[in-house]
């Protein structure tokens, strides 16, 4: 087994080319998920937006990497592979373990004296103040895929198909271990503006949980609020697209 790449091109990924100095926006999907969740989006924002997605360890054509099951360390991987990317106006967004991903890469841009984010967007996911005690990561197999089917994250017809759950559920396990054991460290906080997606029936954060976002930056704080469950973004795709958009329009690079 190799260890885990460095390299920018490995941990990074485009699907649609956009002008050079336009706003990048980097995604960070959630837990078992990959890069290629974040197609539609580049599709649609293209080529207004340069899109990219981070493409963790351990799933799709990195398979052959060890998973790395603890945020600090997978913050610190996407930091300097990424590092690169910070060259011009820059945003992140991140979905569920994602947006906690985005958030602590993001701590890391600004504390290396790197130029804060344009924006930081964080869906699906309460605030790291807020934490709720979960151990999706201890269950059995039948357990982690009675948890997906619950959030709606994976088709059901893929659940129940022995080949994909054997390709899948290592991923998903080690992730969900790297965000139920995650801890924020005390004291710290960010500059840039942050904006929180959540939708409004979502098992896994309140609305409350979602605001409470609010305490982690000292920029501008605002909340959008959509009809659906823990992947509303899916479910709503065109709107939360269309808001994606609206959101981005103000910001440096474009």
């Amino acid at each position: 087994m190799t260890l885990p790449s460095t390299d920018t091109e490995v941990w990074i990924r485009g699907y649609h080319q956009a002008p050079v100095g336009r706003l990048r926006l980097l995604c960070f999907p959630h837990a078992g998920g990959s890069a290629s969740f974040f197609f539609p989006v580049s599709a649609r924002l293209a080529p207004d937006i340069d899109v990219r997605a981070v493409q963790y360890p351990g799933r799709q054509d990195r398979r052959a990497e060890p998973n790395i099951d603890n945020v600090p360390d997978l913050a610190d991987a996407i930091h300097d592979a990424m590092l690169p990317l910070a060259d011009g106006p820059l945003a992140f967004f991140g979905h569920s373990m994602g947006a906690v991903l985005a958030y602590e890469v993001a701590l890391r841009l600004e504390e290396a004296g790197v130029a804060p984010l344009t924006q930081l967007f964080v869906s699906g996911r309460r605030a790291p103040s807020r934490h709720r005690e979960t151990s999706v990561h201890r269950r059995d197999d039948q357990g982690v895929v009675e948890e997906l089917r619950r959030l709606s994250g994976t088709q059901s017809d893929l659940l129940s198909d022995p080949e994909t759950l054997e390709m899948i559920l290592p991923a998903v396990r080690n992730d969900y271990r790297a965000i139920e054991t995650y801890r924020p460290s005390p004291g710290r906080s960010l500059r840039c503006p942050i904006t929180v997606y959540v939708g409004d029936s979502d098992p896994q954060v309140t609305i409350d949980e979602a605001g409470a976002w609010a305490e982690h930056t000292s920029g501008r704080f605002e909340l959008r609020i959509f009809p659906g469950g823990h992947f509303y973004l899916t479910e709503s795709a065109q709107e939360v697209v269309q808001v994606l958009s609206g959101d981005l329009a103000g910001l440096p690079g474009r």
